[in-house]
């Protein structure tokens, strides 16, 4: 009987802390990107959750050309002209299963914007971040690191 009680409780607490450690691994935090071209960090980002539905904002530039006054001229909506600090790049991400999936990135760069899926590794601290245009097949990924 108590080596039963002992069992049950053991397995509660197994369960707590696994159901505990899953529910601290998300996305929400700050980031470090690294431009495809130099392999050099590029940007910290910031990713926020809000009803179960993530958005991440460009919260400073990592280039040494970086001033914070570059705009986004090449874009199409609404951030046509707008700062690239402090701009939203991804809107619409929620976890499906074990990716987050079903909204779209922004790439400043060239003003267009791509489906966007996001998955973790297992310690929580890089996260693949890829934007594709119809299948995830036909589109470029990046790891982003943690920063916090």
């Amino acid at each position: 009987m108590k080596n039963s009680l002992i069992s049950v409780l053991y397995l509660m607490l197994l369960t707590f802390a696994h159901s505990t450690l899953a529910a601290s691994h998300t996305p929400a935090g700050l980031w470090k990107s690294i431009d495809d071209n130099s392999g050099k960090p590029r940007s910290l980002i910031r990713i926020t959750e809000q009803n179960n539905t993530y958005s991440a904002v460009i919260e400073k530039g990592l280039l040494p050309t970086d001033t914070g006054d570059a705009v986004c001229d090449k874009c199409t909506d609404d951030r046509k002209g707008k700062r690239i600090i402090g701009m939203t790049i991804v809107e619409g991400i929620q976890l499906k299963g074990d990716r987050y999936e079903g909204g779209e990135i922004l790439d400043p760069e060239n003003g267009k914007t791509y489906r966007c899926l996001m998955k973790l590794d297992e310690s929580g601290n890089k996260l693949e971040v890829r934007g594709y245009i119809g299948i995830s097949l036909f589109g470029r990924s990046q790891i982003w690191t943690r920063e916090e």
